[in-house]
């Protein structure tokens, strides 16, 4: 049985890996953090704490580039996520927390694969398809702060380069997140523990994102997307045991 000083130290050993991938890449806080810390904390929990984080990275992402920020589209995306958020709010506080952790496996287990096997789709010529990827973005926000996975691949659709996919994604998250923490305090699910939580992982946030902004420019992306993309695979299978 782990102590309530152990699960700390690994709650925040969860978010510093998490955002540390988030930083480097642009995305993937919530798909790393949300699986492990349901384990540690269970989902709703953890859905607050994930969006407290991620919203302190976005601030800090968008410092370093802000002007490589799509502010038409991701202002679309994030138009279209509004009705989403309180859809997935709702489903949070009603379904069991294993068919959360199931649709949680299956999301992770479907979003590596898609990236593994390298499958190339049409590319989306027209603004206002970021409306179906935006909503489907907030109500996976709402329910489990895993509104990233629609929004890359819209992006990735898009054609975006590395950096306005990394600037564009943050200002997406930054708002997002805000309205979901909202959310959250709304219907109770924040807590003195997530709050003591979240505090104490502030120093290591922004350490992560130092730390990610240095391997965006220097670590090989091929390699260590890879890396992510099969360990994703492997958290989403654990969501089943």
């Amino acid at each position: 049985m782990i102590s309530g000083l152990g699960v700390f130290l690994l709650v925040l050993a969860v978010i510093f890996i998490s955002i540390l991938i988030r930083s480097t890449f642009g995305f993937g806080n919530a798909l790393i953090a949300m699986p492990l810390l349901v384990l540690l904390i269970g989902v709703k929990a953890a859905s607050p704490l994930v969006a407290l984080t991620g919203s302190v990275t976005s601030i800090l992402m968008l410092i370093q580039g802000w002007q490589d920020l799509q502010w038409k589209e991701t202002l679309v995306l994030l138009a279209a996520s509004l009705p989403g958020i309180p859809l997935g709010l709702f489903l949070l506080n009603s379904v069991p927390e294993s068919i959360v952790k199931s649709f949680l496996g299956l999301l992770l287990i479907g979003f590596g694969l898609y990236n593994l096997l390298d499958i190339r789709l049409p590319s989306l010529s027209h603004e206002w398809l970021a409306v179906p990827f935006g909503l489907l973005a907030g109500i996976l926000g709402g329910a489990y702060n895993t509104n990233g996975p629609p929004i890359v691949i819209y992006a990735v659709f898009r054609g975006w380069n590395k950096d306005q996919f990394r600037a564009s994604l943050q200002g997406f998250f930054l708002i997002s997140s805000l309205l979901i923490i909202a959310g959250h305090g709304i219907t109770g699910l924040w807590t003195r523990e997530t709050t003591f939580q979240f505090l104490g992982s502030i120093p290591l946030i922004g350490l992560a994102v130092y730390l990610g902004e240095k391997f965006s420019t220097r670590f090989p992306q091929e390699i260590f997307n890879k890396a992510v993309y099969y360990f994703l695979i492997l958290a989403g299978g654990l969501m089943f045991l």
